[in-house]
């Protein structure tokens, strides 16, 4: 049975027992900070366990793309491990508990083909229950199962916990005999190669206080709302089902890992058995290429793009511990055009996304092979430098800094340098890389923490909003209101009242202040209670369904309970709806001139003014820039209404409204149309037509990153005030250069011309000053100790290449049988620098010239025996510089 097959049987199965089919959040975690990406089938219906929101439904069920990376090293060492992996999973959130989960796991386990279930031989399957979870048992046996294959396990295999306080429970879970051939008998507490997990359900029945370590976080008592968390191994089920040996010989997998063999002449399947042979690496590494293309090419489906940070980098050395496999294995040409297609063809069938966005997929995956290939090219280059350097200074292994900055300026990953170091004999401080490391992701998630909490811990916003429920956003229609202040926060939590100069955060019952986010700025504006009033100057949602004001008290005090009147800037809020209205014009824009792969990756909407980032693989022209900025100027010529509503998510997707990768939707959206232009998922402010826009202007467009680029635009009375600047300066210079406006770009580039060529001559001039007294220079070589030596300065501002040249003419006419030093010492900038050039003769004397400039700079400074330099003493230690060398000769 084919795995997308498994999928349909598994959906159809519980949607036909009364649950809500509910799509695979995206794999980057945006809802949870904590998270990089999703891990577990159960990650976007957290809110409902915890009981933060209130479930749509009473039962789900989905399957959940997942990615975990924590054992990375582990991948193809295994026929078990891998990054990317689908979990089944079925879900109550107080509706049925044990009595229906166990009996629906194994009606759809042992149904027959036929019928619709995977018809495995009941015979063959095995329960575990927790050790005194009688009921569980109980109803294992009422299903037909017989003792003798229920088997009760402990804490450590049948007890879950999120690991934090809150809901917890016993678990079950059903393992499949795959006959004697794979080892022992006796069930799963004896052999678990041979007997295989592939389902766990979670019966979250209790609750755990807060305690000092996870270990021993109290058991509280039953909950009241009893929940099911189930997890099917999707992969698991494919390997029993298509009867195969490893999750690498499923369906999905199998065709990219063969690929990969006949690409590189290698033959996967030399040996079998779950753990690698040490004879046979092939295996390992083809493994590690068909799992990670795979995951590549599903985590760029679902918008991450490579970077240097966050889920950008996992995806970066994903991607490139695929490449250099290939490599290992001999195949030394691009790898990604001959493997994504195949993985293409391999998940499509389950998602058919991968197939219509193939042509964003794949541009994006062969750029970054592109780009790696030349890091390993340079990147190679510089690290066999600091090898040598650490070599000659030493020390037993390179330093973390080093290692670091290979990794954070030039992208070089470190496993690839700690392979390349080892195979030069040499370690790598790996501890201290982890720990730079370590120091910039911290800094990292604590200013953007900060910037989303205000450094408020996040347990007192979740005591507000349980307590009030969600606080109602009301601006979409009204720009003031009364409301009840719900609660007054502190740094420390809540507060009874705030007073005159204090720094607080007040929640209102609800408001009209619109909380940062989906790019577009907070609104500011006042808010009056009683005899206080206070400023607001942020407004962020900590946690879903939690608007905080982040103010000042100006005057008065305010306590929470009072009732207050909220106002916002009304001409802020308007200046930052027209940029977010114009941002959904350019990204519409970009799609019609870039093609549907010009998604946005970001953006900004503030008063006046616009940031945009969006996802291509190549800069964009400035023709086409030009092109996208008129069609924009024509749609707001255009005076095309506005329009938001809330319908269905598959409703907006039927419309073909936008939406952005990585975000998760509820099953209502909200979708902002202008005109038949444009159409997009947003929970923003808009304009009410696109003529109130009055004008856009695009400035720039750079790169922001690997495949992602970014437009910046002014919008209204911002781009009005440009252009009129803009206008006042080409007038000005049309009049001193007196020629039409339109002439004055000509002239400009006419006198930059000139300039350069001016420059070029004066370098000759300057070059031929300096090189004029190489011969009299050479002829005046003074004796020191059989050395001939030119100590000179050269002119002051000398170029360094000039000083070099200068330095090398000298040492050239003097006699080659001669031992003969030069040292030219220069002053620019306030700064000394040396040169200094030694020729064969006096090398075969012992003289250096990199040492004579370490003599003069104190140990610091660099070259070759031949010719070295160095700088950065004050201009006026000159002369002691040529003294010095003059020195180090007559003492060598």
């Amino acid at each position: 049975m084919k795995t997308a097959e498994i999928k349909r049987r598994y959906l159809a199965h519980f949607e036909a027992n009364g649950h809500a089919v509910v799509p695979s959040a995206p794999l980057p975690a945006i809802s949870d900070p904590n998270l990089l990406f999703v891990n577990a089938g159960m990650v976007q219906f957290v809110p409902y366990f915890l009981g933060q929101q209130t479930p749509p439904y009473r039962r789900a069920v989905s399957v959940q793309k997942c990615i975990r990376t924590p054992d990375i090293d582990e991948v193809g060492k295994t026929s078990r491990h891998g990054t990317f992996f689908q979990m089944n999973g079925n879900f109550s959130f107080g509706d049925y508990f044990k009595d229906g989960a166990i009996p629906l796991a194994w009606d759809l386990v042992t149904k027959s083909v036929a019928e619709g279930g995977y018809g495995l031989d009941p015979e063959r399957v095995w329960p575990t229950v927790y050790l005194d979870d009688d009921e569980a048992y109980e109803i294992w046996r009422s299903v037909g199962v017989p003792a003798e294959r229920i088997v009760r396990r402990g804490k450590a295999d049948n007890f879950w916990s999120m690991g934090i306080p809150g809901p917890c429970g016993p678990c079950s879970e059903l393992f499949y005999d795959r006959g004697p051939e794979y080892g022992r008998e006796g069930g799963p507490a004896v052999d678990e190669d041979r007997y295989m997990e592939f389902w766990n359900l979670v019966f979250m029945q209790f609750e755990r206080g807060p305690g000092t370590s996870k270990e021993d976080y109290p058991i509280l008592g039953d909950l009241p709302a009893k929940n099911i968390d189930t997890g099917m191994g999707l992969e698991r089920m494919a390997s029993i089902l298509q009867g195969v040996d490893n999750l690498y010989e499923i369906d999905e997998v199998r065709p990219i890992l063969d690929r990969a063999a006949e690409l590189t002449g290698k033959r996967y399947g030399a040996h079998s058995g779950q753990v690698a042979s040490e004879s046979h690496p092939d295996d390992v590494r083809l493994r590690v290429i068909a799992d990670h293309v795979r995951t590549a090419l599903m985590l760029i489906g679902d918008g991450v793009t490579p970077s240097n940070e966050g889920r950008g980098y996992v995806l970066r050395r994903i991607m490139r511990r695929a490449i250099r496999s290939v490599r290992l294995l001999g195949w030394q040409d691009r790898a990604l055009p001959e493997l994504l297609p195949v993985a293409r063809d391999c998940m499509s069938p389950s998602y058919p996304e991968l197939a219509a966005d193939f042509d964003r997929i794949s541009q994006y995956a062969y750029a970054e092979e592109d780009a790696f290939l030349s890091t390993l090219r340079a990147g190679t280059t510089i690290l066999d430098t600091a090898i040598a350097e650490t070599r000659t200074a030493g020390k037993p292994a390179l330093s973390g800094e080093k290692a670091f900055q290979l990794h954070d300026t030039y992208g070089f990953p470190i496993d690839l340098t700690l392979e390349i170091a080892a195979e030069q004999g040499l370690k790598v401080d790996a501890e201290g890389f982890r720990r730079l490391m370590a120091d910039q992701r911290s800094r990292a998630k604590a200013d953007a923490q900060a910037r989303k909490t205000g450094h408020t811990d996040l347990s007192a916003y979740r005591s507000v909003l349980d307590s009030g429920g969600p606080v109602r956003f009301t601006g979409y229609g009204e720009v003031s209101r009364e409301s009840t202040v719900r609660a007054v926060l502190g740094v420390d939590g809540p507060r009874e009242a705030a007073v005159e100069g204090d720094m607080v955060e007040l929640v209102l019952d609800a408001t009209p202040f619109y909380a940062e986010g989906g790019g577009q700025q907070p609104d500011l504006g006042m808010i009056t209670v009683g005899g206080g009033q206070v400023e607001v100057l942020d407004v962020q949602q900590p946690v879903p369904g939690l608007i905080v004001h982040r103010a000042r008290v100006l005057r008065g005090e305010v306590r929470a309970g009072e009732t207050g009147y909220a106002e916002i800037d009304t001409t802020r809020r308007r200046a930052i709806s027209r940029s977010h209205t114009a941002t959904h014009l350019v990204h519409q824009t970009m799609r019609n001139f870039l093609g549907e792969s010009a998604t946005q990756a970001g953006s900004l909407n503030a008063p006046g003014r616009l940031r945009f980032d969006f996802n291509t693989p190549t800069g964009v022209a400035p023709s086409v820039l030009r092109d996208v900025e008129q069609q924009v100027n024509e749609v707001l010529l255009a005076d095309l209404e506005v329009h938001a509503f809330i319908t269905s998510l598959e409703e907006a997707r039927r419309i073909g409204a936008m939406a952005l990768f990585g975000e998760k939707y509820g099953e209502e959206v909200r979708v902002v149309e202008v005109g038949d232009y444009a159409r997009e998922l947003c929970g923003g402010t808009h304009v009410a037509r696109s003529g109130q826009l009055g004008l856009v202007k695009i400035l720039n467009e750079s790169s922001i990153g690997s495949g992602v680029r970014r437009v910046e635009a002014l919008v209204g009375m911002d781009a009005f005030n440009f252009l009129a600047r803009e206008h006042l300066l080409v007038s000005r210079l049309a009049e001193l250069y007196r020629v039409p406006n339109d002439q004055v770009a000509d002239r400009v580039e006419q006198t930059v011309t000139q300039l350069r060529d001016a420059e070029k001559e004066l370098e000759k001039l300057r070059a031929q000053l300096v090189l004029g007294g190489a011969a009299a220079l050479a002829a005046q070589a003074k004796d020191v100790h059989g050395v001939a030596y030119v100590g000179t300065e050269a002119p002051e501002g000398a170029a360094g290449n000039d000083v070099r040249t200068l330095a090398q003419e000298i040492r050239g006419r003097i006699d080659p049988a001669r031992p003969a030093v030069v040292a030219v010492a220069a002053r620019a900038n306030g700064k000394a620098s040396l040169v200094v050039a030694v020729n064969p003769a006096a090398r075969s004397r012992g003289l250096a010239a990199s040492d004579l400039v370490k003599a003069a700079f104190s140990g610091r400074g660099g070259g070759s025996p031949d010719l070295a330099q160095g700088g950065g003493l004050p201009a006026a230690e000159a002369p002691k510089l040529l003294l010095t060398v003059e020195k180090a000769i007559a003492e060598a």
